[in-house]
């Protein structure tokens, strides 16, 4: 059985962790550590500019020597956010995850954002489901299986 993308949200709930375009990358850094994410949308009135992830703080701030206080995390997070639609599957998700080698993957419902699924929760599902059919295919062989 499939699980679908408003299954796992429905589980793990929608909150969404943003900041504004002109937050300094340190700012945004702490924010990341205190909500225990890998991430931040880059938000402002409403609509979605970017994401900020640990990466862009790794390969864009730290690796270059440059001063997080002093630089803005719209000049560094990543433009181009792709974005899954709900009623799209776990499978589908870690399709999309693995080939565009992404870590964050926001959720967006006719265009408004209703959460964001990271590669761990996607990983869990789909353990959780294999497990399930283990589980039944034992019961299966064992006899113990609803009749």
């Amino acid at each position: 059985m499939e699980t679908y993308l408003t299954e796992l949200l429905d589980h793990k709930g929608g909150a969404v962790f943003a900041i504004s375009p002109e937050t300094s990358v340190k700012a945004a850094a702490i924010k990341m550590k205190q909500k225990k994410v890998g991430a931040l949308l880059v938000m402002s009135e409403g609509e979605m500019l970017g994401i900020f992830t640990e990466r862009d703080i790794l390969t864009k701030v730290v690796a270059k020597g440059l001063d997080a206080s002093k630089i803005d995390v719209h000049r560094i997070m990543t433009r181009n956010v792709v974005v899954i639609e709900p009623h799209r599957t776990v499978r589908e998700a870690m399709q999309i995850v693995t080939e565009r080698k992404l870590r964050h993957l926001p959720v967006v419902k006719n265009g408004k954002l209703i959460g964001m699924l990271s590669g761990g929760d996607l990983t869990r599902s789909v353990v959780a489901e294999a497990e399930g059919f283990i589980d039944t295919l034992y019961e299966y062989i064992h006899g113990s299986y609803p009749a």
